[in-house]
């Protein structure tokens, strides 16, 4: 394996090992200092469920999960609506089945909104990552290791 590849993977197991000591918050109960760049997990009753990364962890917490935040900026709360209703084919043609359109049907609105609270009760912890290879590296071995079910990194 190229060495330059190792060295980037090695830094992963130690921020792994950070980000699951961290004493888990509320994401709608942020405390006053949390470092702008790095990943970030979602659990719900000791399960986790989703890693991110960004480049500005508060503002990206609060697109998951704020009641005002829409479909195009809460990917995951989405994600738990369509599983919510059934509407997991995703589509992107107009009409139907896609975002806007399933936005348009009440049914999914409410679980849409049930979904952003939830998020809203699950722990979040984090850890500080700002180069983003080894951000993007580490995102997608939590998501490995710790088996998170609503990452696929699937292309769209």
């Amino acid at each position: 394996m190229d060495a330059i590849f190792v060295r980037h993977v090695e830094t992963l197991r130690p921020q792994l090992v950070r980000l699951l000591s961290f004493q888990p918050v509320k994401p709608n109960k942020l405390p006053a200092e949390i470092p702008k760049r790095g990943i970030y997990l979602l659990t719900e009753a000791d399960r986790h469920l989703y890693v991110g990364r960004s480049n500005d962890i508060r503002g990206r917490i609060g697109r998951h999960c704020l009641p005002g935040a829409t479909h195009r900026m809460a990917a995951f709360a989405f994600r738990l609506a369509r599983e919510a209703t059934g509407s997991t084919k995703p589509t992107y043609k107009k009409g139907e089945g896609s975002r806007n359109g399933l936005m348009e049907v009440p049914a999914f609105v409410i679980a849409f909104t049930s979904a952003k609270q939830r998020i809203r009760e699950m722990d979040l912890r984090f850890v500080e990552e700002n180069d983003p290879i080894r951000q993007t590296l580490l995102e997608v071995y939590v998501a490995i290791v710790l088996g998170t079910p609503y990452n696929d990194f699937d292309n769209h």
